[in-house]
């Protein structure tokens, strides 16, 4: 019998599934497998939820959050040991807290990373290391966290996102203290990949987290703020590492020790984060999922109309998902559904990006680096201070800006930025090394240049695969990501004496580092979208668009752009408001389908040749 309040014009389903049942009073709802709608009532897809929500159709988004909010009311959601409550009157105050927590994952990564460097000084003599070993104990967090990056989507899926950050810290812990109380290699590289298993999972896991949590307005600024905590845990590693260096006896030991403080309490922290709403919602629990969003996010107009889209969206993906041939391996969509396909293939070439200019080569042999031009063992420990520190601040303006004037601005202005600082890295060893201090004047101008550009470039690395990916694939698209950053990292941190060795100094930083970023920056260009202020739902569409219209918007953007910088409008070239923006404006989505064509047509796998 059909709701008589709802008339078959506008009736929207309660749930996406059968969240209007007896199913739904019970937190734990079961897997949304089993939808059972009202055959009266139409679905409602996302590009349609999207249309109702941008027309302010707040009447229809009303009543079903109403609904929802009815269910929620007649449960007693208690706080438990292993999911404590924590309840705050702002929603604000909230969001800042899951944020702060969560970002410290990257304040643990950038410390493990920074501390190697002061420790490479003194504990390879320690345990007698060679320079094999030395070079593998270097490059073993990389070389674990790809491990814990292919745990990253099986875990996230079984467990979600609160509790894999939280099976991170505990890999963290369990690293940290075997690298400090080692007494051979063997231990040592132990310590080094159990640690590098907490970094890929917790990696790619906090962005995700953040991402799905927060609004959209903030998103980017959000996400970038756990880049910033990985530059700021890399210069606490260099600090710390000051501290210690005068220690007469196993000074690296206490170096290699100290990231224990932070997981400790980042462990308390995280405990009483909740989960993430839109993972709750892929789980088919829009109940607890409402409960989440409204600690959150609260109850104001447009949150609720981002929690409708939301709803709408993960209901439209679970109906695609049925209908496909790869129930079982969804992930298989990576390869045959054109929308998944562009979003793996632009996040991982962004990853790549980020990882094969050189930077973690550079973070990881700082201090050895800071030698090559001059300075002793302990000026190089207190002088990788200011290469850690310009990361850092360049990170700030990528907090504050990115979503001002969005990502494709941001990465197009900000890699020519650390192409210059390698430049001046490559010539600074072009001047004889009598000339000491030329060489080292060179070396750290170039160095602040480089590390200050590629704090604010190295944001994207973050924010990028966070958003681009479907729901129902955002755990498996996190893993490849996540995979490609540390597998990066390692085969340029592994790699970097050989090929010093083997190309020259200017040659590994200019010609290969370099000669990458100008590729790179070639590609940002023509192929990178603008996803700033978009919901994630909305970013959806984005990606349902052909490469090729893309293209012809980004060609019209660098075609407009370049004649108003040549002519000095900057006012135009630096304007918040994009010239995709204004083209998207003008000339709607489009695809091979024509403008009118629905969000689910284009979702379809492409047809065999």
């Amino acid at each position: 019998m059909a709701n008589p309040k709802i008339s078959d014009s506008d009736a929207i389903s309660s749930t996406e599934h059968s969240d209007a049942g007896a199913q739904m009073k019970d937190v734990n709802e079961k897997d949304i497998s089993t939808p059972a709608c009202p055959p009266n009532r139409r679905n409602v897809s996302e590009w349609e939820a999207i249309q109702m929500a941008a027309a302010g159709d707040v009447e229809s988004i009303d009543r079903e959050i109403d609904e929802i909010d009815a269910e929620l009311q007649n449960l007693n959601i208690k706080s438990t040991w292993h999911k404590p409550q924590l309840r705050l009157k702002d929603p604000r105050h909230f969001t800042w807290l899951l944020v702060g927590f969560a970002s410290m994952g990257g304040l643990l990564s950038g410390v493990d990373q920074s501390l190697i460097s002061g420790a490479n000084l003194y504990m390879p003599k320690s345990l007698h290391l060679n320079t094999h070993q030395v070079s593998l104990v270097s490059s073993g967090v990389p070389l674990g966290a790809v491990g814990g990056a292919l745990m990253l989507g099986p875990l996230n899926e079984a467990v979600g996102r609160r509790m894999a950050i939280i099976v991170s810290l505990v890999l963290y812990t369990i690293g940290a203290a075997l690298c400090a109380g080692s007494i051979d290699y063997a231990m040592m590289l132990a310590g080094r990949i159990i640690l590098g298993l907490g970094v890929g999972l917790e990696g790619g896991t906090v962005p995700v987290y953040v991402a799905e949590s927060v609004s959209r307005e903030y998103r980017g600024n959000l996400v970038s703020l756990y880049q910033f905590m990985i530059a700021l845990g890399e210069v606490l590693g260099y600090v710390i590492a000051a501290i210690f260096v005068n220690v007469p006896s196993g000074s690296w030991r206490y170096m290699l020790g100290s990231s224990l403080l932070f997981s400790t309490i980042m462990f308390a922290g995280i405990l009483f984060m909740p989960e993430s709403p839109r993972f709750l919602m892929h789980k088919g629990k829009t109940i607890e999922a409402w409960h989440v969003w409204k600690q959150i996010r609260g109850t104001d107009a447009d949150a609720r109309k981002e929690f409708f889209v939301m709803k709408h969206s993960v209901a439209e993906e679970f109906t695609f998902r049925e209908q496909g041939v790869h129930k079982r391996f969804v992930w298989m969509d990576f390869f045959t559904v054109p929308r998944a396909r562009r979003s793996i293939i632009y996040a991982n070439i962004m990853v790549f990006l980020g990882q094969f200019t050189g930077i973690n080569a550079i973070q990881y042999y700082m201090a050895t680096l800071m030698q090559q031009v001059g300075f002793g063992d302990k000026q190089a420990v207190f002088m990788s201070l200011v290469g850690g520190g310009s990361l850092l601040i360049g990170t700030i303006p990528a907090i504050f800006y990115m979503e001002k004037f969005g990502r494709r601005f941001w990465a197009c202005a900000m890699l020519p930025g650390f192409f210059i600082g390698l430049l001046i890295i490559g010539c600074s060893y072009l001047i004889p090394i009598s000339n000491v201090a030329g060489a080292q004047g060179a070396y750290i101008t170039g160095l602040i240049i480089y590390e200050g550009f590629f704090g604010s470039y190295s944001c994207l690395t973050w924010v990028i695969p966070s958003e681009v990916y479907p729901t129902y694939l955002r755990s498996y698209g996190m893993e490849t990501s996540d995979v490609t950053l540390f597998l990066c990292s390692f085969l340029v941190t592994y790699f970097f004496a050989q090929m010093q060795e083997a190309m020259s100094r200017i040659g590994l930083t200019l010609g290969f580092y370099g000669g990458i970023a100008v590729v790179g920056w070639f590609y940002q260009l023509l192929f990178m979208p603008e996803t700033k202020n978009k919901t994630l739902e909305e970013i959806d569409i984005l990606f349902s668009q052909p490469t090729s219209q893309l293209v012809r918007e980004n060609f019209r953007s660098v075609v407009v752009t370049g004649k108003d910088f040549l002519s000095g409008r900057w006012g135009k070239v630096f304007s918040p408001v994009s010239e995709s923006d204004i083209f998207r404006k003008e000339n709607g989505h489009k695809s091979q389908m024509g403008p009118q064509a629905q969000h689910e047509e284009l979702m379809q796998p492409e047809k065999p040749e």
